[in-house]
């Protein structure tokens, strides 16, 4: 099964699945070909031009860095991966410090911070410049009960703000609301009546 595809800026495409392997993708042509009606065909061939092998378990969300030639890949063996996509299978780090299946990475706008959110109910923030941990988040999270398929985080397009999925306040969930400076957590969107997977 095929968990989550996403494009570079630059039209790559990289797609990872529950048989562990991240696949990258490049457009190699149009093809010829006719329709049943007797006008051409518009027929795309694309090409696996990388395969990524490292993580131990199933790819749950992919993310393309904004300014830089990373892929993160995010995966139930609770790690997140950064690839160097100049130069695939080359990898710049490995992420360790979720204790749970990572389900979700975002890169701000700027580049300078990476985000995952994991089932161990935690966000945690990532420095681009040396992948130190920048903010462990987890009080949003904590009355989280049962788990999703995905946590699919968000930054805001100026990267003050990084909105979560999979949070609780007053027994009602919500997407959490995180400020960049300071990563306060003051603020949060409510409505929904089920757990929020996707921002």
């Amino acid at each position: 099964c095929v968990n989550c595809v996403r494009w570079s800026a630059n039209g790559l495409l990289a797609s990872g699945g529950d048989d562990k392997v991240i696949m990258i993708w490049r457009l190699a042509g149009s093809g010829g070909g006719s329709s049943m009606f007797g006008g051409k065909a518009s027929v795309e061939n694309w090409r696996c031009i990388s395969t990524l092998r490292c993580h131990e378990g199933d790819i749950l969300d992919l993310a393309w860095a904004p300014h830089s030639p990373w892929l993160a890949s995010a995966s139930v063996d609770n790690s997140v991966i950064i690839w160097d996509a100049s130069k695939f299978p080359a990898i710049v780090a490995i992420l360790k410090g979720h204790t749970g299946l990572v389900k979700g990475v975002t890169w701000d706008p700027v580049g300078k911070y990476l985000a995952s959110q994991s089932d161990d109910k935690t966000l945690r923030v990532w420095r681009t410049t040396d992948w130190a941990e920048a903010s462990l988040i987890s009080d949003p999270f904590e009355d989280c009960g049962g788990t999703t398929h995905v946590l699919r985080l968000s930054w805001s397009p100026d990267g003050q703000y990084l909105v979560s999925a999979h949070a609780m306040n007053g027994g009602g969930p919500t997407a959490q609301i995180i400020e960049r400076d300071g990563w306060t957590q003051d603020k949060d969107f409510v409505g929904h009546r089920k757990a929020v997977t996707c921002v």
